[in-house]
C-alpha cells in the first residue's frame, strides 16, 4: 500500500528521508551560489555585525530555495508510474524527436 514506507522501517526509513532532505539543502546550497549571489547583499553597521551578514545572507537565500522546494512538492499532485510512462512515451518523445527534427532542418538551411 505505501510501497518503500513497508519496506523500510524504523531507522532505515529515518536515513532514507535524511538523504532526501541533505540532497535538498546541497542543490539548496548550490543554487542559491549560481543563481542568487551566494552569500553577498547589502552590508552595514559594525565590524561583527558585516562579518556575520554574509552568513545570513546566504542562509536566508538557501532557506528560499528550501521553501520553493517544499512548497512545490505540497501543492502539487503525484503522477502514478503509468501516467508518468505514457507522459513520457506520448509527449516527451515525440517532443524530442520533433526538436532533432527541427534542429537538423535549420542548420541543412543555413548549411
Amino acid at each position: 500500500m505505501a510501497g518503500y514506507h513497508t519496506e523500510y522501517s524504523s531507522m532505515k526509513f529515518a536515513m532514507f528521508f535524511m538523504a532526501e532532505y541533505a540532497n535538498m539543502l546541497t542543490v539548496a546550497c548550490l543554487a542559491t551560489i549560481m543563481f542568487l549571489g551566494g552569500w553577498h547583499g547589502p552590508i552595514f553597521g559594525p565590524p561583527l555585525l558585516q562579518a556575520v551578514l554574509p552568513v545570513f545572507w546566504f542562509c536566508l537565500k538557501a532557506f528560499f530555495f528550501m521553501f520553493l522546494y517544499v512548497w512545490v512538492r505540497w501543492t502539487l499532485p503525484r503522477l502514478r508510474y503509468d501516467q508518468l510512462m505514457a507522459f513520457g512515451w506520448k509527449v516527451l518523445l515525440p517532443l524530442a524527436v520533433a526538436n532533432i527534427v527541427y534542429t537538423a532542418l535549420v542548420v541543412a538551411w543555413r548549411a
